[in-house]
């Protein structure tokens, strides 16, 4: 069972809870191995953001790289960042698009969508985060949607910023999402320390991807998710390697509904959740179909025998 640590920097400062990753297979038969750090028991969301994977860097040659075949979902956004390799999307809106190091992908499911990702044969190494992002009760039903942005590098005092979602550094990413949210790339020169402006409303989650950081002065290590509550007007950096350190930024004010994440689905009840699982069962058109993946599509697993609790985080 994962353990969140909580750490006090100052008898005043924040606190940051350090949420560890576990391993999980992802796709199916042909599972890759990736390290999960939402959801967790203690934690189930930052902001909106409620599922964070980070894989990599694999030698697609030695693991096989990715082959998710088509899978459905429903209430939620994907988010794609790659730090490394190339994924081919295919999906039932008619989207057929690749995912690059630095350039966002970001799919709606809404109401049902399904999708499949497999990486590229020119990928040697797959290295990057697949991010959720739940939709607020008023738009989870929302129709399928997608949006591709390669965000300008952005310099910062000490490092540089990849805005792929919100604002940040005096950057903001054009992609329209649901609730206010934040998702930069950051990487941080040896020994330098950023200091960024946030908005104080929201809550922020810093995954780790390579090198030692410090948030607010909490040692952070790759795979790590540092944790931090609404009420600062900055976030305090800093690379406490010799070597350049990279991490992902999330952010967004506290998603106050409680949802119910089962397999590729998020709803608010069990009966949201068994609707969808017999609909997707029986090729219903509430999620369409992928043209151009060779293979079946991923049935959907049992349901457990116990009714799905709605959750939220704990307060």
């Amino acid at each position: 069972m994962t353990t969140v640590e909580t750490v006090e920097t100052t008898g005043t400062g924040p606190q940051v809870e350090v949420l560890p990753a576990r391993d999980v297979p992802l796709g199916g038969p042909r599972a890759m191995t990736v390290r999960r750090t939402l959801p967790q028991r203690d934690r189930t969301l930052i902001g909106a953001w409620c599922f964070v994977d980070h894989y990599g860097p694999d030698d697609v040659a030695a693991t096989g790289g990715m082959d998710v075949a088509p899978h459905p979902h429903t209430g939620l956004q994907t988010v794609s960042w790659l730090f490394s390799g190339e994924i081919e999307h295919r999906d039932s809106l008619g989207v057929h698009a690749f995912v690059r190091p630095g350039e966002l992908n970001l799919m709606t499911g809404g109401h049902g969508i399904c999708h499949s990702e497999t990486s590229t044969a020119a990928t040697t190494v797959l290295h990057g985060v697949q991010l959720w992002v739940a939709l607020p009760e008023q738009h989870r039903h929302t129709a399928r949607d997608f949006h591709h942005h390669a965000p300008a590098p952005v310099p910062l005092d000490g490092g540089e910023a990849r805005v792929f979602l919100g604002t940040l550094a005096g950057d903001t990413s054009p992609v329209p999402t649901f609730t206010p949210l934040l998702g930069a790339e950051l990487t941080l020169d040896p020994g330098a320390t950023v200091t960024l402006a946030v908005d104080p409303a929201f809550e922020h989650g810093l995954l780790v991807d390579h090198g030692t950081l410090t948030l607010a002065g909490t040692p952070l290590h790759p795979a790590d998710l540092g944790y931090l509550a609404p009420g600062a007007a900055t976030l305090a950096l800093t690379n406490t390697g010799t070597t350049p350190a990279r991490a992902v930024l999330l952010g967004g004010p506290p998603f106050s509904e409680q949802i119910v994440m089962w397999w590729n689905f998020i709803g608010r009840t069990h009966e949201d959740i068994a609707r969808a699982r017999d609909e997707w069962q029986q090729q219903s058109d509430r999620f369409g179909e992928v043209h151009g993946y060779p293979g079946d599509r991923l049935p959907a697993p049992d349901l457990p025998n116990l009714a799905l609790k709605p959750r939220g985080n704990r307060h």
